[in-house]
């Protein structure tokens, strides 16, 4: 049986795949995976192109960000019509409608939480 031969990987690959993972809500171990890599080689290869002094970590997906960031709320006027949750099953050609009073949301979560077990 022939020995196992060590890949070889170019510079230009190496830096492609390394700054794959750089992006936001990447993980190291996807790219790996979709580029057929072992997770520690890539992670190597990585921490290889970290800027010298980069005091700066990058930020894993579900990571707390460092940076606030103001999004504007936008309120929804409240009528008295229109103010129903309304949940809607399909399973092949039936459909069930289930409509729930906006002032029971908490009671409807719940059942819907049971439900769906």
């Amino acid at each position: 049986m022939p020995g196992r031969r060590r890949r070889r990987y170019t510079e230009e690959f190496k830096a492609k795949v390394a700054e794959e993972c750089r992006r936001p809500g990447v993980s190291i171990a996807s790219v790996a995976l979709a580029n057929s890599l072992n997770a520690n080689l890539l992670r190597k290869w990585v921490s290889e192109r970290d800027p010298a002094g980069s005091s700066a970590p990058a930020l894993r997906p579900g990571a707390p960000s460092e940076e606030f960031v103001a999004l504007p709320l936008v309120a929804t006027p409240k009528s008295a019509e229109g103010s129903d949750i309304r949940i809607e099953l399909r399973r092949g050609a039936m459909t069930v409608t289930i409509t729930w009073p906006a002032q029971a949301a908490g009671d409807c979560a719940a059942w819907l939480r049971e439900w769906l077990r």
